[in-house]
């Protein structure tokens, strides 16, 4: 299995950038003070934020386990209903609209959570 992890700095990044730039409507004649079923677009934007570098759980555990300094207990256990082999961003509408493509590499991510999670809980 691969999942394609994010920081969350990046998805911060992300959001304010986003924040910054509010989606306009389709429509010309709009008016979300009058809003009618028939002509007004609701302005939204869909954007993926993720890091585009999926990676196997087996490397996650690993570098997690580095990270930490400790061995991880493992079970493994059967596919469960509902989740998928791999997942991945396409993070290229995010990049064409604010900049911005999350790019913090998962070892990097995983170091600084341990360290955030150690101090916050004082460990």
């Amino acid at each position: 299995m691969r999942r394609d992890f994010t920081y969350v700095d990046d998805v911060v990044e992300g959001v304010v950038r986003l924040l910054a730039k509010p989606p306009t409507p389709n429509d010309p004649s709009f008016d979300p003070k009058h809003p009618t079923p028939y002509t007004a677009k609701a302005p939204f934007r869909v954007f993926n934020i993720g890091n585009s570098a999926p990676q196997p759980l087996k490397y996650f555990v690993a570098t997690l386990e580095k990270a930490c300094g400790k061995k991880a207990i493992v079970e493994n256990k059967p596919m469960q209903p509902g989740d998928v082999l791999a997942t991945a961003a396409d993070t290229a509408k995010l990049e064409a609209y604010v900049g911005f493509k999350p790019h913090t590499p998962l070892a990097t991510g995983l170091g600084r959570y341990v360290q955030w999670f150690r101090q916050y809980y004082k460990l």
